[in-house]
């Protein structure tokens, strides 16, 4: 495939990228991905290392591959988990910051599709709409829009990867006078390249990871003061922002062997706080009020650092360096806890009758949740949506042939998720070649009482949300747990063909000319 830098504007942005040329024409590959991010290059690479013989393709909607960490292009924009986790497995991690800036992950995942002969196979400009399945053909039929018209593509297995979100909006708050402010409102999804912080008074609306994350950089961009306007508080984590332990491994180990250790150290670390969260939330409480205390001081963590929920009930925000804590500590920024009564010409006028002065606002209000891809499925003929489905091992849909969706981790890194759910893709499509079957379908057993959502947050975007999602049972193989240790035993190889997931071959259906003697008098 020809290869070109090209840029492009949207809405204020300037994109650079260098990628392939959009393809126009129909596609038939064994494994069709949806989606060039994280979780979709990743999806090829373990197609590759594991199913070699199989034809895949990805289809991406954008001009360029990347994902999250391409449309994202706000100031200090960064991993929310330590990218030692947050990386391949199969291609260690050479950077030393514990939180990777956006950049260099975006750079890791081209990097990384470029190593793996993964490029070549992305077919950009190609945002999928709908996708048939067809029981008598065994193959799904795929509907991409494209700048040419819409273009259909069929595949044997379909494996969504487009993330949970989408890119197309955020989650927009309609605030009482928005229209009156004389300055800009940006949401940080669609960051304007010509905004410059420098000499002006924001505002930044919201208190999750991208809140916490612009304070400090906006401030060091040379902001006159940067105000974070919360509604409730937030759990705000102070870490190391460099690994010691971790970069002495990687001094007396060899690459690979170092990232594994690091990763299995870290995975231990995450899951041990979250189990600690959940068990004994009120010392894991108390511990993070002091390590904020020693920033801020304890009268600052009573009123605006203090969550009237549990640890873990919602994601917490680690910052590195407590970089967040430390702007407000030396007065380059503040935290305001408070809600908006009303925007004005001049900023925001507060429930309590304060006034905030601001030149810009910054609206980090969340995201708004997309289930796989918002694309609109059929099964010979009939519609169906993910959440009128229960979800088999977080992976794939009861009664839905072939079809597996790539949701990682709310309460750890996302990609130890991802590359468990695609290495157990892999393991699937294997067993289907060693068995001859032309079918793979998580079959329901009788009824299955409902259980909790597949997400246990109560974070708002996932409040909003919870009506989008799969079912989930109150039994395994039909719910969703956050624990890497319990999902690597689930989704193993070696639990491939477990009895509920169904192989079988292609049901072809005898063809009878009419006027044609059956043999039935």
């Amino acid at each position: 495939m020809r290869r070109h830098v090209f840029s492009w504007s949207h809405g204020g942005l300037r994109f650079a990228a260098h990628t392939g040329v959009p393809s126009m024409k129909s596609l038939h590959v064994d494994v069709l991905i949806v989606g060039a991010g994280l979780s979709g290059v990743g999806a090829a690479c373990r197609l590759t290392q594991l199913n070699p013989d199989r034809s895949f393709a990805i289809l991406e909607s954008r001009q360029s591959s990347g994902g999250t960490w391409d449309l994202f292009r706000y100031p200090g924009i960064r991993s929310d988990s330590d990218v030692f986790t947050f990386s391949y497995p199969f291609r260690p991690w050479t950077g030393t910051d514990v939180l990777a800036s956006g950049e260099s992950i975006r750079d890791y995942i081209r990097d990384t599709a470029g190593e793996f002969g993964v490029e070549e196979r992305i077919h950009y400009g190609q945002r999928v709409i709908a996708a048939g399945w067809s029981s008598g053909t065994g193959r799904w039929t795929v509907k991409s829009e494209t700048v040419d018209g819409l273009i259909e593509h069929t595949a044997s297995f379909l494996y969504i990867c487009t993330g949970y979100f989408s890119y197309d909006t955020g989650h927009v708050v309609d605030f009482p006078g928005r229209a009156e402010f004389d300055g800009p409102i940006i949401h940080p999804q669609f960051w304007p390249e010509a905004f410059k912080a420098k000499g002006k008074r924001i505002v930044v609306i919201g208190s999750g990871a991208t809140a916490v994350t612009l304070v400090p950089a906006l401030a060091d961009q040379g902001a006159a003061h940067v105000t974070m306007l919360q509604r409730s508080p937030t759990y705000v984590l102070p870490l190391p922002g460099t690994d010691v332990v971790g970069n002495g491994l990687r001094r007396v180990l060899p690459a690979r062997a170092a990232h594994r250790a690091i990763r299995a150290k870290n995975v231990v670390q995450n899951v041990g706080l979250y189990e600690a969260a959940q068990r004994f939330p009120g010392p894991v409480r108390r511990g993070i009020a002091s390590l904020n205390a020693r920033f801020v001081g304890s009268a600052a963590v009573r009123d605006h650092f203090t969550p009237t929920y549990d640890p873990w009930d919602q994601r917490l925000c680690v910052v590195p360096d407590g970089d967040f804590l430390a702007a407000v500590r030396d007065e380059r920024a503040s935290v305001v806890t408070d809600t908006v009564a009303q925007f004005t010409r001049t900023g925001i006028r507060l429930s309590s009758g304060e006034e905030l002065e601001a030149d810009a606002i910054i609206t980090a209000t969340g995201l708004r949740i997309e289930v796989a891809g918002g694309i609109t499925f059929t099964m010979d003929g009939a519609t169906f949506a993910p959440n009128e489905r229960y979800f088999y091992k977080g992976a794939m849909f009861g009664g839905v042939p072939n079809l597996a969706v790539c949701l990682g981790y709310t309460n750890n890194s996302w990609t130890l998720r991802a590359d468990l759910t695609s290495r157990y893709v892999c393991a699937v499509l294997a067993r289907m070649a060693q068995t001859g079957a032309a079918t793979a379908t998580p079959r329901l057993d009788g009824e299955i009482e409902d259980g909790e959502p597949p997400f246990e947050l109560s974070s708002g975007y996932v409040e909003r949300s919870r009506h989008l999602f799969p079912k989930q049972g109150t039994t395994k193989p039909w719910t969703v747990r956050q624990n890497y240790f319990h999902d690597l035993r689930l989704m193993s190889r070696r639990r491939v063909d477990d009895g509920t997931l169904e192989f079988a071959p292609l049901m072809v259906r005898p063809f009878v000319m009419v006027g044609t003697d059956t043999g039935r008098s």
